[in-house]
Formats: C-alpha cells, structure tokens, sequence
C-alpha cells in the first residue's frame, strides 16, 4: 500500500484577475476551489492513474469538513486525524503576475500527534510513505525524522519531499526518491546552481548520501534523474503552462505508482515527467488519459 502524508492540508482559493491591482478593488474574472497540501495532490494523481493509496495527516473544523467530504465523494482512501482547529485556506492569484498568500494551518495538540503517529504503526514491510510538503503548528520539531525512524523499523520505503535541514537529514536515511528543483538541490548544499552539470554534482552526492533515485526537476529546462551509475536528461515538452502547483507532486506520484507496479526505472520517469508535464497542462491534477497523452512526447537521453 502507498500512503501520502500532508501535515498542513489546505483549501486552495484560485482567483483570476485582469492586471491586478494592490490597494484597490478588484474583481475576479474567475474563480473556483481545489483540495490542496503536496501530500494530496499525490494522492490525487494516484487515484486518477488507478494506484490506491490512503491519504493521512491531520485535518479540522469546516475546512477540514470540506476536505473530507471531498475525499468522501470522489470515493478516495484517507485516514486523517480529527483536530480542534480549522484547516488552512490559501489563496492563489492569478493575474499578471501569480502570487500566492498561503495560511499557517491549525495548532497541533500533542494528543492529536500521539493520535497521529500510532496511525502509522498500521505500515508494514513493502508498504511505501510518501512525506510532503512542511510541518504544521505545534508538532514536534523531528516529527518527519520520528516518522522515517518508524518506515526503516518497519522496512517501509519512504519519499521525501521537502526542503532545508530537514531534507538534507532525511537523504542520509535513504529514501527511496527525492525530488527537489535546482533551488532545493542548492539550498541543501549552501550552493547557488547555475547549470546542468552543477544539477548532476549535487544530484550524485545525493546518491551518495543514501537516495536510491533522485529526480532534479529544471522547469522550464527539463529533468534529471540519477541512479546508480547513471544520469538521463527529459528534455521539456512543448505546450502552454497553465498551472505549475502540483507539477512536482504528479511527478512523484508518476515514479512510485510506476516503480511499484515493478517498471523500470527509466519507464518510471518517463511516465514521471509525463504525469508532471500533463498536471502543468490543466487547470488541476492531470487525469492518466491527460498523461498518456503526453507520455510518447517525453524524449530521454542518458549522460552518463
């Protein structure tokens, strides 16, 4: 079983405006809401390819409500803890520019992370935890490190996909797949980088650091991926960019979906940058004909 983690779960509020504005009335040409958190887009991108999973992390109040009776209708797994304080609402503008104002999310009694964790004690060997996204408020600071420290009890495989100190920790437990972009590859080595081959320096000390796989995502500019021995470069696909929030999620859906169904590793990203490429498409998570679509436009080259 694959199970995705959102500490911090959000509703997502997109609003587009012609030419924005600051300090005035403005008024939105549209708007609509998405079940957000890095953790359930996963989980999203998963259901639709047909992999099952079950969300978990914590949720609460009316917009916790909301979430779950998203969860509910759409006949998605999830096992959420109940707590007292509402789920976070952020914003997302889209006008000119995109800009984002994303909610704290609610405080975390040391009940509801108790509540939580022995959750986790559910997870057996072959199982997979995908970890998404921060913290919330009021967890314990090495929460993510307490939940690795269960996966390798368990001999569950994990994914990390976050950022800083607690992403550079996290490497050295090897996980099965990380997945950061050129700023996140940096920031963990205290290194600004500038090109494609500082991307395969750092990805390959990731490697050495304990990752199986690591898939450096480029942006516009495509994406690496290294094991073993190996590098490979996909190169973008041409198409318009509609949506960037959840790209990087889809791509990690993408890879375990494919690598636990026993793909190769090149198939599996492939199929990765075609779940990623398709969900930056399309106004939401990419539906599996949206990424099939995609996925013979996906041109691989290995490097090394």
């Amino acid at each position: 079983m694959i199970y995705t983690i959102t500490l911090n779960p959000s509703i997502d509020y997109i609003i587009h405006v012609n030419d924005f504005k600051a300090g005035e009335l403005n008024r939105s040409t549209e708007d609509y809401i998405n079940v957000g958190g890095k953790g359930i887009m996963v989980s999203k991108l998963l259901s639709n390819i047909g992999t099952e999973n079950i969300a978990m992390g914590f949720l609460g109040g009316f917009t916790g409500d909301y979430i779950r009776q998203w969860f509910d209708q759409n006949q998605l797994q999830h096992d959420f803890v109940n707590v007292s304080q509402n789920s976070r609402i952020n914003v997302k503008l889209k006008s000119n520019l995109e800009s984002e104002i994303n909610g704290q999310g609610p405080y975390i009694s040391k009940t509801e992370q108790v509540l939580f964790l022995n959750k986790l004690e559910q997870l057996k060997a072959g199982d997979t935890l995908i970890i998404s996204g921060s913290s919330v408020p009021g967890a314990d600071s090495d929460i993510i490190r307490q939940m690795i420290d269960l996966c390798r009890q368990k001999k569950v495989d994990f994914v990390i996909d976050t950022t800083g100190d607690v992403l550079q920790q996290s490497i050295c437990q090897k996980p099965l797949l990380i997945k950061p972009n050129l700023d996140e590859l940096g920031e963990i080595f205290g290194h600004k980088i500038t090109s494609t081959e500082e991307a395969i320096l750092y990805g390959k000390r990731c490697l050495e650091w304990g990752a199986k796989y690591v898939i450096v995502s480029m942006g516009g500019k495509g994406a690496l991926f290294l094991e073993t021995n190996s590098v490979y470069y996909a190169a973008p696909v041409s198409g318009k960019l509609v949506n960037s929030v959840g790209a990087g999620d889809s791509m990690i859906a993408g890879f375990i979906s494919h690598i636990k169904q026993e793909q190769s590793p090149l198939s599996s990203f492939q199929f990765a940058v075609a779940a990623g490429t398709a969900t930056a498409f399309c106004e939401d998570i990419a539906t599996h004909e949206e990424i099939k679509t995609i996925y013979p436009e996906v041109r691989i080259s290995r490097l090394y």
